[in-house]
């Protein structure tokens, strides 16, 4: 376990000490978050803050998981198996999310959206279809899975593929829509990446368990400035590559089936849109007028409205991240 945690701190303080230099480039280029009118009044003062700050996260993580990925081609045993797969993941939604950040900067839909959800879809559901043939064919075939209580794998077969794709878009946008207050998608992750590098560590599976621990790392130096009162926002840069690489994590650990425990914050957060959405369409069909179960979606907005502080809801929030990964690495021993 020294080999993770020493990779997670070396990731830290490679990460955090290029911080306030990114902050200042992203202010030169008026790199600013646009808010939504619907969004609570108090979001409202923190226009113009930084995004794309994800930037901080995932080039620290390309870099050394690239560079351990060279050193282990030259015959260096400084990994073990390839992390290319994890590699791929975290680059190719960290690109899709970069353009989108953009666009909803600078782009001619500048109003905050960026690209269009079909377009964004779209690529999200070509990077996962990938990763899900590439994990189904292997090698190593992944097409079981650990189920807690059960001594043997339970084999999945072909449906693998669809569940891995579900998983990876669903776990990639509920991270997204996470990412509404200060630090709340940042250390949500920081506990579900660090629960499952654990896991994968008891399974024997280092090389996955220093890759989680990079990410790790690289998550504390943004909550370095993602603290509340926020000097940067992670943006799509960050919680679309977030949530898509921690599914894969769970996939490629065998314990996908503890995801939606482990990252339950991010459930309850993409599950209470679905409910709010979805209960405002049927309430305008039978009574003519649209009703709300939460008085905004995602769920954190409620708790705000409700009177809690934004510090309140992101520390309550990560009590339960804990004690659901905690839970979650558990029933991993079962």
């Amino acid at each position: 376990m020294a080999y993770p945690l020493t990779l997670g701190a070396i990731t830290f303080f490679l990460a955090v000490i290029w911080g306030r230099p990114l902050i200042a480039l992203l202010r030169q280029q008026e790199l600013g978050k646009k808010i939504r009118i619907e969004e609570p009044d108090t979001r409202q003062i923190k226009t113009g803050t930084p995004t794309m700050g994800g930037i901080l996260i995932v080039v620290p993580v390309l870099l050394i998981t690239g560079a351990l990925n060279v050193a282990n081609l030259w015959g260096l045993n400084t990994i073990g198996q390839s992390t290319l797969l994890l590699f791929f993941c975290v680059a190719s939604h960290a690109i899709l999310g970069l353009v989108d950040d953009w666009q909803g900067i600078k782009g001619i839909r500048g109003r905050g959206e960026g690209m269009s959800a079909r377009m964004k879809s779209g690529f999200q559901f070509f990077f996962a279809t990938v990763i899900a043939l590439v994990l189904y064919f292997g090698p190593p075939q992944l097409d079981f899975v650990g189920v807690p209580g059960i001594a043997e794998y339970v084999t999945v077969g072909p449906l693998f593929i669809p569940i891995a794709i579900f998983m990876i878009v669903g776990t990639s946008n509920a991270v997204n829509l996470t990412d509404g207050l200060d630090s709340l998608a940042g250390s949500s992750c920081s506990v579900a990446f660090a629960c499952y590098g654990m896991i994968a560590y008891l399974q024997g599976q280092t090389y996955l368990a220093a890759f989680c621990y990079t990410v790790v790392g690289a998550l504390f130096a943004f909550l370095w400035y993602n603290a509340h009162p926020a000097q940067m926002f992670m943006g799509d840069t960050g919680s679309l590559a977030l949530g898509a690489t921690l599914a894969l994590v769970a996939l490629m650990s065998t314990q996908w089936l503890l995801l939606p425990l482990i990252g339950f914050v991010f459930v309850a957060e993409a599950g209470s849109v679905m409910l709010q959405v979805s209960y405002f369409k049927l309430t305008k069909r039978l009574y003519g007028e649209g009703r709300r179960i939460f008085k905004m979606s995602p769920i954190h907005y409620h708790f705000e409205l409700l009177g809690w502080s934004e510090t309140q809801v992101k520390e309550r929030f990560w009590i339960v991240s804990v004690l659901c990964g905690m839970a979650g690495v558990a029933l991993a021993l079962v």
